[in-house]
């Protein structure tokens, strides 16, 4: 049995169709599951429970933390450990290895114009602060021997069926599918990599499968040389068949509508990904698994064709 925790979202949706080769028994966990293949088990748990979570691990060989919350701080803070606890212990009590889909916010922002499995983690953000602390839970567990686990983090994502948490999505290709004026955040002239959401599907369930990949950090397959804000909206664009007209939205933008719209005030702290270079660096796995990320504009085109064509 494979179990993956925080069902229903684009990337576990996408682990999902990839881990019918490895495995029969696939069981999905949420607050209300629903099945993406045929032949998959849904179990209804709140993450939060330990009682639940230790019900929906039993009986697991390896168990896929892909869960996402909303995107407020508080939340996050509250949340987030309980649920790293939660999944601890189960999983350390029924003796299952764990994936941990996690991101990049607890990086450096010194360095993150080329990210690594060993950049440094000095988090500015309190998301940030929240990411390196569950990942520190994970990672003493396994120092201590008393888990095989490993995280496996993305960039910012782009792809298919995502329909909340793609800036990408949400600033680019939906106004410039209706001619609308596409937005940027802070500085559209540095360069920006999106992980491929299928890629990041295809990765984890390669990762969970393969036995040396366990006790280690990897980075999920991500095109190398990405392309400016800018680039990316001439690109997107050009396929749509529209102007490529932009606005880019400074950082006193988000502290004056911050007080109206309370998505952008949750935005503000992570501007600074924006107004620098946000290069993502996959070669550890590319090499290890001979993968080759998906291209970015073969990306876009496969967007357009499942989101935008008329």
């Amino acid at each position: 049995m494979q179990t993956i925790l925080g069902s229903g979202g684009v990337i576990a949706n996408e682990l999902a169709k990839e881990l019918s080769p490895y495995t029969t028994e696939l069981r999905l966990v949420s607050r209300h599951p629903q099945k993406v293949n045929p032949n998959d088990h849904t179990f209804a748990a709140d993450l939060t429970n330990a009682a639940q979570v230790n019900k929906a691990v039993a009986g697991s060989h390896i168990v896929y933390l892909t869960a996402g919350l909303k995107y407020k701080t508080r939340l996050w803070e509250n949340a987030w450990p309980k649920i790293m606890s939660n999944v601890l212990q189960a999983c350390i009590r029924h003796q299952c290895k764990l994936v941990f889909f996690d991101n990049v916010y607890m990086y450096d922002p010194n360095y993150i114009g080329q990210m690594t499995e060993n950049t440094p983690v000095r988090p500015v953000s309190r998301k940030g602060a929240v990411r390196a602390k569950i990942a520190d839970m994970l990672l003493e567990k396994v120092e201590k021997g008393e888990l095989q686990a490993q995280i496996a983090r993305s960039a910012d994502f782009y792809g298919p069926h995502i329909k909340l948490n793609s800036l990408l999505t949400e600033l680019v290709f939906k106004p410039m599918a209706t001619s609308g004026t596409a937005k940027w955040l802070s500085n559209a002239h540095q360069p920006h990599a999106f992980t491929f959401t299928p890629d990041a599907g295809k990765a984890l369930a390669l990762l969970g499968n393969t036995e040396d990949a366990y006790n280690q950090v990897w980075h999920l397959p991500t095109a190398s040389n990405p392309p400016t804000g800018k680039e990316w909206i001439y690109l997107i664009a050009k396929e749509l068949g529209k102007t490529p007209k932009h606005q880019v939205l400074p950082p006193w933008f988000f502290a004056a509508s911050g007080w109206f719209v309370p998505f952008m005030r949750e935005l503000k702290e992570m501007l600074y990904q924006y107004d620098r270079p946000y290069v993502f660096d996959s070669t550890k796995f590319q090499e290890n698994f001979f993968f080759k990320p998906t291209k970015y504009k073969v990306g876009i085109k496969k967007i357009i064709e499942t989101e935008f064509s008329t």
